[in-house]
């Protein structure tokens, strides 16, 4: 029995080598490009680690990456010899109480304008994604006169009131879009059983928005961890600062403690990271969730 073999034409055999030559050079160019965003972003946190590890004689004068002798007198500076853990302890106390408010009136808020029809609702909807983007840099001089003249000036607690000014609009803008991908026929049928307002949120929405709650949460713990301009021009006083503006405290005019900066960074570094770990899950489904609808 002959076999009849046909050969693929020159044309259609350039075209398919063409094609794995174009994917391959794709392929190549993604593994490029991501490697190089990867080095970009683990570097300076590589240099951070290295540095904190590193005596004085490494960091200012040889420059070296790897340390030749590891030592922690900068972890001791820092923690024994400094306020750091007065610092630690505002900024955890500042961040939990802005996360619990800017989550409690973010949700209130995106539940009322989903859920509810009332005069006003979709201009109030803008309203907040267009606070949510004016800089800070712009409105520090009005907020700073608001708190002065509310007494919130070098407290700690007051960056909590500054701080949801910020927090609040995103924190209900998030909310907002993922209450929208929650059929309303679930709480209709809630509603129908006998349910009030405030159980059907807190029985039916709110558990099925718990991705959308932890990325409202990790947003609100981050940024208020992390916020350093408001902290620096209300706070004055030492042992109301918080991470940001006590660390800036190390820098003396052109003198910078560097390996105590290093060392600090390191340690504050910590909360938010294990958090994240902690709620990875939550936060990719509840990222993604609220990009469906807006």
């Amino acid at each position: 029995m002959a076999v009849i073999s046909r050969s693929i034409p020159r044309t259609q055999a350039r075209t398919i080598g063409g094609k794995q030559i174009g994917q391959i050079a794709r392929s190549i160019v993604m593994v490029l490009g991501l490697g190089f965003f990867t080095a970009w972003t683990v570097f300076p946190l590589l240099w951070i680690v290295m540095t904190s590890f590193k005596t004085n004689k490494e960091i200012y004068q040889q420059a070296t990456f790897l340390p030749t002798t590891f030592t922690l007198q900068h972890y001791d500076h820092i923690l024994n010899k400094t306020r750091f853990l007065t610092y630690l302890k505002n900024s955890l106390m500042v961040s939990t109480l802005t996360t619990l408010a800017a989550m409690l009136i973010g949700v209130l808020a995106a539940y009322a304008i989903s859920r509810l029809n009332f005069r006003g609702r979709t201009f109030m909807a803008r309203t907040t994604i267009v606070t949510y983007l004016v800089p800070g840099s712009l409105v520090f001089i009005p907020l700073y006169q608001i708190a002065y003249q509310l007494h919130l000036t070098n407290k700690a607690i007051g960056l909590v009131v500054i701080y949801l000014v910020g927090t609040v609009p995103f924190c209900t803008w998030l909310a907002i879009s993922y209450f929208n991908t929650i059929p309303y026929e679930l709480e209709e049928a809630a509603l129908i059983d006998g349910a009030t307002r405030t159980q059907a949120l807190t029985r039916i929405v709110l558990p099925l928005a718990l991705p959308a709650l932890a990325v409202i949460a990790l947003y609100a713990f981050t940024q208020s961890w992390n916020e350093f301009l408001f902290a620096l021009l209300l706070i004055g006083r030492d042992s109301q600062k918080t991470i940001p503006s006590g660390l800036a405290g190390l820098i003396n005019g052109d003198t910078f403690q560097w390996g105590a900066l290093m060392a600090g960074a390191l340690i504050s570094s910590i909360p938010p990271i294990l958090i994240y770990i902690a709620a990875q899950r939550w936060v990719v489904s509840g990222l993604a969730g609220g990009a469906v609808k807006g």
